[in-house]
């Protein structure tokens, strides 16, 4: 068997029925989590028209749940080290029933972007509180990279998978039913884990570093807010160019707070990891891409090929089907061909993909092309993520996966909340609609390309160094 670059190892033990069952239930928080992500996206109209938002307010039911699950999930992810793996998603499912409630029970606009606010803050506790609790349960090698392609797949199939749930309640029954339906899956999780999962935390005795938290937390909701606001107002907008300041200065000061602190949120010593570094890079690439092709595609259909958000939704899943794939082959593939290799040929695989849909036109006959394409690259995508996960919470003790799939974790959810966006302000450039997809793809897959040159060029190093 080869390790993340190719080097052999020997091989570990079966999954036993304990482990099946912790996976299980982990999976599906997991999967639970990023439906709430998209699930609202194709039902954005209904939702404004039934509580009076604006056209121009539609964007915070999204920035909403975004700002908070990007911005607090390095924070939480280190807090679980140190109090708790299980007590941190058990916060966050508690938190997650209470949003969705508030949500779905929402009489007007304030009170919904409460809880859309409360299901971001769940989100950045509950997904690297489940993850790390992946990574500790299962020994490096070939059963964590089982487990974690599963868990990619099931984490980038929820996005898609969102998006159809979302068509499907808002057709059928209510749009409140995006919300509503995570109420009974959280209580059950919170029944449920305290008998399954065992605690895992940090030894006694180490400290949150206070100012590392506040300066990277603070950077990561002003970086958020300001690509946002230049994707949604133009990159000139006061507000967006502020925000992008702030984030850099406070950027900048969590670098010099984490030289100084005795312990601090983010050693340095794990970003000059090449395997932490390259394949967070990695990940970001992957999930930038694939979440903003989405959009991209999601225009395509209803507004070139004017199909409803319920059909929109069932082409999507499609690409779902990719994506699912692709996690369940990417452990294999890690097997023979290493981490390094994997990441690479999964980003250019989705790359290829993604540049045929460049010949995408007005007739209802290209959906054929669209459907293949974006099944193939949801394949190839998640062949990138699952490497990427195992590449960037590999050779790091039990003490350190909390803060490795922390940082997994926000490039997950940083990739998704600002791809989107800069895909947007690409595709809007353009005076036809179809034009200004046509060009944001061929960028979404000059990107892929791009980042699958870099890492294979600087991710030459043993997982260990």
């Amino acid at each position: 068997m080869a390790t993340l670059t190719g080097v052999a190892a020997p091989a570990t033990t079966r999954m036993t029925s304990r482990h099946r069952l912790i996976l299980t239930l982990l999976l599906g928080v997991q999967f639970m989590l990023a439906i709430d992500f998209s699930i609202l996206n194709v039902a954005l109209p209904v939702v404004g028209e039934g509580l009076g938002f604006g056209l121009g307010s539609l964007q915070w039911i999204a920035t909403a749940f975004a700002l908070p699950a990007a911005g607090f999930t390095l924070l939480f992810g280190r807090v679980a080290d140190l109090f708790g793996r299980r007590r941190m998603l058990l916060t966050g499912m508690a938190l997650l029933a209470v949003g969705s409630l508030i949500g779905g029970l929402a009489p007007n606009p304030a009170v919904l972007l409460t809880g859309r606010v409360l299901q971001g803050l769940a989100t950045a506790i509950a997904t690297p509180a489940a993850l790390s609790l992946i990574t500790t349960s299962f020994p490096e090698g070939p059963l964590r990279n089982r487990a974690l392609g599963l868990s990619g797949a099931l984490m980038s199939a929820g996005f898609t998978a969102g998006a159809v749930l979302g068509g499907v309640l808002t057709d059928l029954l209510s749009w409140r039913w995006a919300f509503l339906i995570n109420v009974p899956i959280a209580l059950f999780v919170l029944a449920v884990a305290p008998r399954v999962i065992g605690e895992s935390r940090h030894p006694a005795g180490t400290r949150l570093d206070v100012p590392g938290a506040v300066t990277v937390t603070g950077g990561l909701l002003a970086l958020v807010y300001g690509i946002t606001a230049a994707g949604s107002h133009g990159w000139t907008d006061p507000y967006a160019l502020g925000a992008l300041a702030l984030a850099a200065l406070l950027m900048a000061g969590f670098w010099f707070a984490e030289r100084r602190a005795a312990a601090p949120l983010v050693p340095l010593g794990v970003l000059a990891r090449r395997t932490v570094t390259w394949g967070n890079i990695g990940g970001f690439v992957a999930f930038a891409t694939e979440t903003s092709l989405v959009f991209l595609m999601t225009l395509y259909l209803q507004q070139v090929l004017g199909f409803s958000a319920l059909t929109t939704g069932l082409a999507l899943g499609v690409l779902g089907a990719g994506t699912f794939a692709g996690g369940v082959a990417a452990p294999k593939i890690m097997a023979r061909l290493g981490g390094r290799a994997t990441l690479v040929s999964g980003l250019l695989v989705q790359a290829a993909a993604t540049a045929a849909l460049i010949g995408l036109g007005t007739g209802r006959e290209w959906i054929g092309l669209l459907l293949v394409a974006t099944a193939v690259g949801g394949f190839g995508n998640l062949v990138a993520i699952v490497a990427f996960m195992g590449i960037a919470t590999s050779g790091l003790p039990n003490d350190e996966q909390g803060l490795a799939t922390g940082l997994a974790t926000m490039t997950q959810q940083v990739a998704i909340t600002l791809g989107i966006p800069v895909m947007s302000a690409v595709a809007t450039a353009r005076a036809s609609v179809l034009g200004g997809i046509h060009t944001a793809t061929l960028v979404n897959a000059a990107i892929a390309v791009a980042g699958a040159a870099l890492i294979a060029l600087f991710l030459r190093v043993r997982a260990d160094r």
